[in-house]
């Protein structure tokens, strides 16, 4: 997809779909090492705001996709909390659309 033609319901369904495809429950230790390796860079303020995530949910359930145009996303259903990332480009939290999507999605399971 151009971004002349960006059409966003279209992107937000082809992203649901890949999510929905690569979506699996993840462990804190693995969610500590996949952050160790996507952020590798000790001070990187992504790398924080990355691992106070994993902190804010700690006991909890997570649940990590892909999309098809490489971003990442972690969910926690049971504190109704998710964040994107894409390596390299940047990280933030999932806004109350995507996050009714993955709990559906994860629910659905």
């Amino acid at each position: 997809m151009t971004p002349e033609n960006l059409n966003m319901e279209e992107l937000t369904d082809a992203r649901r779909k890949a999510i929905a495809a690569s979506i699996r429950p993840i462990g804190a230790d693995e969610l500590k090492k996949l952050g160790e390796q996507i952020f590798p860079m000790a001070g990187d303020p992504w790398r924080e705001r990355y691992f106070e995530f994993i902190e804010q949910t700690a006991g909890a359930s997570f649940h990590h996709g892909t999309t098809h145009d490489g971003i990442q996303v972690v969910y926690c259903n049971a504190k109704g909390k998710g964040a994107w990332f894409k390596p390299g480009v940047g990280m933030g939290p999932l806004q109350p659309k995507g996050l009714a999507i993955l709990k559906q999605i994860v629910e659905g399971r």
